[in-house]
């Protein structure tokens, strides 16, 4: 895959399949999109492109942005159009100068003249430019004087799949991890770097590598106990995950640390890919520490007989 970000380097196309938006989260719905794009693209003899924008457009426009979560980080959008066999992704920086663009100026310097469209695959409901003018309608009444065609994916498609970014936000924050995970198509994930903590999980027999997740914005899921894969340098690693502030130790900051079993390498520093699988429990405040010392070899022996 491609990766331009900017459309400076961007190199015109003969017959670009485009579409466009924020696909937060890259879920099933959005991923209907992209399917229908590589098959309009394989019949055409053409080449798909994605444009997406970073930072996210609210963090520009909009005053009440601090209170924004999203499903994914850049990095882990482009990889999930690579897996999904995109052939051009385009980042176009988010500015307040580009949030004035008109639909017909997008459409007319970006579309037409950069990025050579001849196709336009859109959600149901889909707009563009300033203030969100354009739409499907405008774009079926102008499309012939922009030398492109316009498809639409229904309105039904997307209801009949009921699957929408603001759904599975909800499922993560209230512990429905297997409805997020059946609406995005994968395991929710957390990306980050494993930085150091007080390490008591050692001093306890339950070392942890403390992830440090770089995008303010990313949505941490409902604090809790998790079951998880770890994802170490390729290598996946099964184990357990505890989000939240430690109460039984009067801890006041939310962390989230990863027990990786059959793991014993220092990994301060480094990348770490946990992705959640399944909820056991909320987290909870114990009389003691041995209590939770209990209580963590109990989650493990529930994480294991979740991996059978």
């Amino acid at each position: 895959m491609n990766i331009y970000h900017s459309l400076d380097s961007f190199q015109k196309l003969e017959y670009g399949v485009v579409t466009s938006g924020t696909f937060d989260g890259v879920h099933l719905g959005h991923q209907k999109i992209l399917t229908r794009l590589k098959e309009i693209s394989g019949q055409s003899g053409g080449e798909s492109v994605v444009l997406t924008f970073w930072p996210h457009p609210r963090t520009v426009v909009s005053e009440d942005s601090q209170d924004l979560q999203l499903l994914s980080t850049i990095e882990e959008k482009i990889e999930l159009f690579a897996k999904l066999g995109i052939q051009h992704l385009a980042i176009i920086p988010f500015t307040r100068s580009f949030s004035e663009l008109t639909s017909d100026a997008f459409i007319k310097q970006i579309l037409v003249e950069k990025i050579g469209t001849k196709k336009l695959v859109i959600g149901y409901d889909h707009r563009f430019g300033r203030n969100r003018e354009g739409s499907f309608e405008f774009l079926q009444k102008n499309c012939s004087e922009y030398g492109f065609e316009v498809e639409e994916i229904p309105r039904e498609d997307i209801e009949h799949m009921a699957i929408s970014s603001s759904r599975i936000r909800k499922a993560l924050i209230t512990g429905h991890i297997h409805e997020a995970n059946e609406l995005l198509g994968r395991p929710y994930s957390l990306s980050g770097t494993v930085v150091k903590g007080k390490q008591l999980g050692r001093t306890i027999g339950f070392p942890t590598a403390n992830l440090y997740v770089h995008e303010p914005y990313k949505l941490i899921p409902m604090n809790g106990v998790y079951v998880i894969h770890a994802v170490y340098e390729g290598q996946v690693f099964k184990g357990m995950l505890n989000i939240g502030v430690r109460p039984t130790v009067d801890g006041t900051i939310r962390t989230i640390e990863a027990n990786l079993f059959d793991f014993d390498k220092e990994i301060y520093g480094e990348d770490l890919k946990l992705e959640l699988l399944h909820y056991l429990r909320p987290e909870q405040k114990f009389e003691g520490l041995d209590m939770l010392v209990k209580q963590i070899g109990i989650d493990k022996e529930n994480t294991l007989t979740y991996f059978g």
